[in-house]
């Protein structure tokens, strides 16, 4: 197992304090670079007490849903013919050491090949932070024996390089509706339309028969090809009936400067729910 798998499974388990396993904070989350610009920058700051030893690599990725609607990240060997900057985005420094309470900013300039088509091409950014040793809190350790775990920790965020035209959109196709319990499973299938990922928001709406909204849901998500991603809703003392679901895809994000987000019609779609 690796030291940073180490890390999050003594993290997850309690073994390590929460402030011994933080890493360095990045600004943006999100990176979006135009091609006449050919570069941005973020911010790295170490709230730590030690020095951070960072490194900046990229590789190729995008969001998937797995069977179960969950979100993961694909990392395929090769993009095929999926649009990846991950070969011509360098990072300077690639390689730093952030003293305690000190921030660093890094460049990231593109390299972009001759004849580059117009579109928007995808790549992830990956900070490494390393330094620091943690104690480990193991009960049955001998008296005067003490334990700990050099700390590496990553953080990812996605960049997006756009050149020429692009446009964007997403369709919402088959919702469907199960109940768990108290709550309702919502789930659909997303397509991406137009040559770049479509970063927005999906809501959704429980109306009853007079079409007042009973409850609701907002999340962020990309569709960069298609996802089928899967959204809990409680319906917990709501009376037996027939309701409505309405889903919408909307180009918002709250977390992120509008300047960033493609503009894009919205989608929508629903499907009846009775509750027994």
């Amino acid at each position: 197992m690796t030291r940073a798998a180490w890390t999050l499974v003594l993290a997850l388990t309690g073994l390590v304090s929460s402030s011994a396993a933080q890493g360095v904070l990045v600004a943006p989350h999100a990176v979006v670079i135009e091609h006449r610009t050919r570069s941005a920058s973020i911010t790295l700051y170490n709230p730590g007490s030690e020095p951070a030893e960072v490194s900046i690599a990229t590789f190729f990725g995008y969001p998937v849903t797995d069977s179960t609607g969950d979100f993961e990240l694909a990392t395929p060997a090769s993009p095929g013919t999926l649009p990846s900057a991950a070969g011509w985005i360098e990072a300077y420094p690639r390689r730093t050491v952030i003293g305690p309470l000190e921030r660093q900013t890094v460049r990231l300039l593109a390299r972009t090949p001759a004849g580059l088509p117009d579109g928007e091409y995808w790549t992830r950014i990956m900070i490494t932070a390393t330094g620091g040793r943690a104690p480990v809190v193991i009960d049955s350790a001998p008296a005067g024996i003490q334990v700990g775990l050099n700390l590496e920790v990553r953080t990812i965020i996605p960049l997006q390089y756009r050149k020429g035209p692009v446009a964007t959109g997403a369709q919402i196709d088959r919702p469907r509706v199960t109940r768990v319990g108290d709550s309702l499973v919502v789930r659909a299938r997303m397509v991406r339309q137009g040559n770049a990922a479509f970063v927005g928001t999906v809501r959704g709406t429980l109306v009853d028969a007079a079409n007042r909204t009973v409850a609701s849901f907002a999340v962020p998500l990309a569709v960069y090809t298609e996802i089928d991603p899967r959204f809990p809703l409680s319906v917990a003392g709501l009376p037996a009936g027939r309701y409505r679901l309405v889903l919408e895809l909307a180009a918002e994000r709250a977390d992120l400067p509008p300047d960033q987000i493609l503009k894009a019609s919205a989608a929508s779609a629903d499907v009846d729910v009775i509750l027994p």
